[in-house]
């Protein structure tokens, strides 16, 4: 990392139901080893947020992000279980997520680890 450069850094939002059967290894495995969505980043990059969407209506995400702008969040990855809908439910709320967070001035990047 340069002088007076930041790090990025990186919140991911997963789906609340998949929450209970999935501890995220996955995520945490892709970003620590920038595979798959997260190979864009540089070795700097951190992550400062894993949450769920609150379950069903994102209830969670507009509380969060606000949270989360005071920390300097650069970008929301959308996990890949939200987005994988044979694998596993659809999200029936995923476009007003994304509208959410694109709201927020944030970055989105759809997928973590798939």
């Amino acid at each position: 990392m340069t002088e007076n450069a930041k790090p990025v850094k990186v919140a991911v939002v997963r789906c609340d139901i998949v929450s209970e059967a999935c501890p995220g290894v996955g995520c945490f495995k892709a970003f620590n080893e920038r595979k798959s969505h997260f190979k864009a980043y540089g070795e700097e990059a951190q992550i400062i947020a894993f949450f769920t969407c609150g379950g069903c209506s994102g209830r969670r995400v507009y509380r969060l992000l606000k949270a989360l702008k005071s920390h300097d969040l650069d970008v929301v990855h959308l996990s890949s279980c939200m987005l994988m809908q044979d694998s596993y439910p659809k999200c029936p709320n995923l476009d007003a997520i994304r509208k959410t967070i694109q709201d927020a001035g944030i970055k989105i990047v759809e997928g973590t680890h798939h």
